[in-house]
């Protein structure tokens, strides 16, 4: 059978069925190199029908030959196989799984988020075996750490981290953010936005995304976690300018503009300075209410602080200045953004077309023009709402033509407003 290795599969099973013949009994050798071949060949079902069919035959699989099929299996992106086989063998045998098979189940766990294979796989590889996972791999645990919370397993990640000298960014953090808030542990998830200030890492508002998207479900929440802010500095803490804007941006979403403000007012209490960010997401809540004079008072704060502003704080100013009857502003703040040297967004050039369009102003027109002299492509749905007079997005078809089928579908770029705030800007109606 070795001098068959080179030869197709076919001829190795012929030479099996001539043993069976000549009353030739197979043993553990045998099967070793059936399997063997059959691994190289990536026959992975065969193969676990062989250990089988040696289980039947009262034969127990070789190391190799369980390894073998452990790691096709998890070379084929089958991790919980991978790992039934592993512990199915163990079980029944002295001889224990190499430390890099155990290795190659952690590596197939984490890419598929399979959450037993990474807590078992985990536990044998750096634990019980001492090995270190390359920072690839960590990565992907942490992926599964923030899908099913497994906050601990998180933490333990990071050290290993640490332990192989890797810096730690924001992307190592992010995860067990998520972790806890998956399990409801708002107040650590906050604790790590202090960690990682205390290690010089800057969080972002997406770290906090899960938080926000914890308490902005009821407001009980949302006083739960002001008061493990307050909790916080009065125990002299440092409490994180994104915990307290991810407060104003679930208040936001749940339409309550005083609440947004008064935790805006209240960020001196705390020892916070507002950002950029905290005005532009008071600005998206003065979008959602049309409210253009509490906007203007925003901006006078903003600039009697000196926070510049930035790419979405005029997209909010543009949008704000639609939303009113006169909207000469929007226009303002068009040419003051490209004085500043920041390239308007599409999103920008759409809603000013739309509201003169629905105004029936045909500076529309320059709109398009300039719109199409920045890079931008001329949307079919906008199109089709120039071409209607303002009436529809969508063509009108002739009776009896048929329409066409499925959508085009414009690849966002990355300087574009994200979906939750385009949500709060209202329609635009006729005047």
């Amino acid at each position: 059978m070795q001098a068959l290795r080179y030869t197709p599969i076919e001829e190795t099973q012929a030479q099996i069925d001539l043993m069976h013949t000549y009353s030739i009994r197979p043993n553990e050798t045998t099967y070793e190199l059936l399997i063997d071949r059959l691994v190289h060949a990536g026959h992975l079902e065969t193969a676990i029908q062989t250990l089988a069919h040696m289980g039947n035959e009262g034969i127990a699989p070789t190391l190799n030959a369980a390894q073998a099929v452990i790691k096709l299996a998890c070379d084929l992106h089958f991790p919980r196989l991978a790992l039934d086989l592993a512990q199915a063998f163990e079980s029944t045998s002295v001889r224990r799984i190499d430390p890099g098979i155990w290795a190659c189940i952690l590596v197939s766990s984490s890419e598929s988020l399979y959450e037993k294979g990474v807590l078992t796989a985990w536990k044998k590889t750096v634990h019980d075996f001492g090995l270190t996972p390359d920072e690839g791999c960590c990565i992907n645990v942490l992926h599964t750490v923030g899908r099913y919370g497994l906050a601990a397993l998180g933490l333990d990640v990071i050290l290993v981290l640490r332990r192989m000298n890797i810096l730690w960014r924001e992307h190592h953090f992010a995860p067990v953010i998520e972790a806890l808030c998956v399990v409801g542990n708002i107040e650590e998830a906050f604790g790590m936005l202090e960690l990682m200030r205390d290690c010089d890492i800057v969080p972002v508002q997406e770290t906090a995304y899960p938080i926000f998207q914890a308490i902005r479900t009821d407001v009980d929440k949302l006083d739960e976690a002001w008061g493990i802010l307050e909790t916080m500095r009065e125990q002299g803490r440092k409490v994180d300018i994104v915990a307290l804007n991810t407060i104003i941006q679930a208040s936001v979403a749940l339409g309550d503009l005083q609440r947004a403000l008064g935790t805006y007012r209240a960020a001196g209490d705390l020892g916070i300075t507002p950002t950029v960010d905290t005005f532009n997401l008071l600005l998206s809540a003065c979008i959602a209410v049309s409210h253009r004079e509490l906007g203007d008072r925003l901006l006078a704060e903003m600039r009697a602080a000196s926070i510049r502003p930035d790419l979405r704080t005029y997209e909010r100013l543009v949008v704000l200045c639609l939303t009113q009857p006169t909207y000469e502003d929007a226009f303002f703040y068009l040419e003051d953004m490209k004085s500043a040297g920041i390239k308007p967004t599409q999103n920008i050039y759409d809603a000013l077309i739309r509201r003169c369009v629905s105004a029936g102003d045909t500076r529309y027109n320059l709109a398009v023009e300039e719109m199409l002299e920045q890079g931008y492509d001329m949307p079919e749905k906008l199109q089709n709402f120039i071409a209607s007079g303002g009436e529809r997005d969508t063509p009108q078809y002739p009776a009896g033509e048929d329409r066409p089928r499925g959508r085009q579908r414009r690849p966002r770029s990355e300087d574009e407003t994200p979906k939750e705030i385009l949500e709060l800007i209202p329609p635009l109606s006729k005047n």
